[in-house]
């Protein structure tokens, strides 16, 4: 009786360890829009979803639901940021947090389809807005996270079998616990990081035993900067004015004790450009655009080593991480740009890729803001892109997606430029897609006009579709973008319904 006791006490604390080392460190959780603060839409490594796995029967739609929420001028819920693995006082759980466009942010109990929490704390919703300025939540909800790359894992296929079970003999305990405990070869996830390069920053050991509340951070269109517990959206502090009322702002991040957000269309008078926060001494500091406004779905990517990179009329500009200093500019030409950057590694130097509106993609040095490569037109001249995705595969190349407009075509970078990859089927309306392991997912957003939104899964090497949605999606995809974790692929449409396709639950 004590040896079972003993094993089962050694087991939960394993779990314990390994729950909380996943939940601080934030690893492998979509923690911003674009997942991290490079944009790159990649996860990763995710232990269902692989090539694999999406050629067997199981992807499905799992769950929808419809907060309560008042869409604005389009806009209805933003992607969410995911908590895959949190362990409380009422068990093991993964959440989502999501912002609503009539300011409210709602935390969601994935697994369940489950309203955790619901907050309306921010302005008065009594103006209409207009399309350009709608007022309320605009920016997605973010969870702080750091600004070092992700590691690269051996990617994992995913389970192809169904959970075990078993009885074992009297006195033995359980038979799973007797193979959790058992000796076991190495993990085939996530591995350390490697070692960092000179000079070059990494992410903060996690610490599994640390007692630090996890947060979620959202902006409201009021301009208040708000820090709720994950657990229950309760504030722990006051709100602190971020930027005036009433700006339209993209792409929220918080890493290094500093909030950073782009403003957009001039809004009630509010200048285009990047703010940051202090959260500590909430000074306030910005940069003003150098063009008219500041462009693309995600408004900047910051790099490895806490640069923010952000496009602005036919300038891509580097800025100095929290004081916002202009340190260098990458001039396209006369083609103005059209998407937010992606900040990539290639090789072991640092790069940044956006698009312009005569339909080619620029790859810059980050260190000296240089040109590197200038792709041949793919996107149809004068698309707004919005953004771009990028992924390195097992072979070590790296991978540029860009939606065209009429479809998603993959272009892989090399020392002498660009290869073409694949392209997918056409699609109406293609969204920045999301890469988990080796699968693509896209979606068509359909439009006003009734065509309906359709997720699509391709297989990341050569584009081969491996899943459809067909008419699942009720309605037309305006704002919020495709985000991933735990198995699942999120996507929220006009109506205010938000979407998880994946794998169920094994119980």
């Amino acid at each position: 009786m004590f040896h079972n006791s003993r094993a089962a006490r050694a087991a939960s604390c394993a779990l314990l360890s390994l729950g909380l080392l996943q939940a601080q460190r934030g690893g492998n959780d979509w923690m911003t829009i674009g997942n991290d603060v490079q944009r790159s839409f990649w996860l990763r490594f995710d232990g269902k979803i692989s090539e694999q796995t999406m050629r067997k029967p199981g992807f499905e739609l799992q769950w929808k639901m419809k907060p309560k929420n008042v869409t604005r001028q389009q806009h209805a819920l933003t992607s969410p940021a995911l908590l895959d693995f949190y362990i409380s006082y009422r068990g093991f759980r993964t959440l989502g947090f999501f912002g609503g466009s009539g300011d409210t942010t709602i935390g969601i109990d994935t697994d369940l389809a489950r309203l955790e929490w619901q907050n309306g704390a921010g302005a008065s919703m009594a103006k209409p807005g207009t399309p350009a300025c709608p007022g309320g939540m605009t920016s997605t909800i973010t969870r702080p996270t750091q600004v070092p790359y992700l590691p690269n894992p051996n990617r994992g296929a995913g389970r192809a079998n169904p959970a075990r079970s078993g009885v074992g003999e009297p006195f033995e305990g359980s038979v799973i616990l007797q193979q959790r405990m058992a000796p076991r070869p190495a993990p085939q996830g996530p591995p350390p990081s490697a070692p960092a390069q000179p000079g070059r920053r990494v992410a903060a050991p996690p610490n599994p035993f640390g007692r630090t509340p996890l947060y979620v951070n959202a902006l409201t269109g009021d301009g208040m900067l708000h820090q709720m517990y994950v657990s229950n959206g309760e504030e722990p502090k006051v709100p602190m004015q971020f930027l005036p009322a009433g700006a339209h702002s993209l792409g929220l991040t918080v890493h290094d004790g500093v909030a950073y957000v782009a403003t957009i269309n001039g809004c009630n008078g509010v200048e285009n450009g990047i703010y940051a926060i202090n959260l500590e001494s909430k000074a306030v500091t910005k940069w003003k655009a150098t063009g008219s406004n500041i462009q693309g779905a995600t408004g900047f990517a910051v790099g490895p080593e806490g640069e923010v990179f952000v496009a602005s009329g036919n300038q891509l500009v580097a800025l100095t991480e929290a004081r916002l200093e202009q340190r260098a500019a990458y001039d396209a030409g006369a083609s103005p740009f059209v998407s937010s950057p992606v900040a990539f590694e290639y090789k072991g130097k640092d790069y940044v890729a956006a698009s312009t509106a005569d339909g080619r993609i620029h790859v810059v040095n980050a260190a000296n803001m240089t040109s590197v490569a200038k792709s041949d037109p793919i996107a149809k001249p004068g698309f707004a892109v919005g953004a771009l995705a990028s992924w390195q595969d097992d072979n070590k190349v790296r991978w540029i997606l860009v939606p065209t407009g009429a479809n998603i075509t993959a272009l892989k970078l090399t020392d002498a430029g660009f290869e073409k990859g694949w392209t997918s089927r056409d699609m109406a309306a293609p969204l920045t897609p999301t890469i988990i392991n080796d699968v693509i997912f896209a979606a068509d957003a359909g439009n006003s006009k009734g065509a309906k939104a359709v997720l699509y899964a391709l297989d990341a090497n050569a584009g081969k579709e491996l899943y459809n949605s067909g008419s699942t999606i009720a309605s037309n995809i305006t704002t919020g973008g495709l985000a991933a974790g735990g198995g699942r692929v999120y996507l929220s449409t006009v109506d205010g319904t938000q979407y998880a396709f994946g794998f169920y639950m094994e119980h």
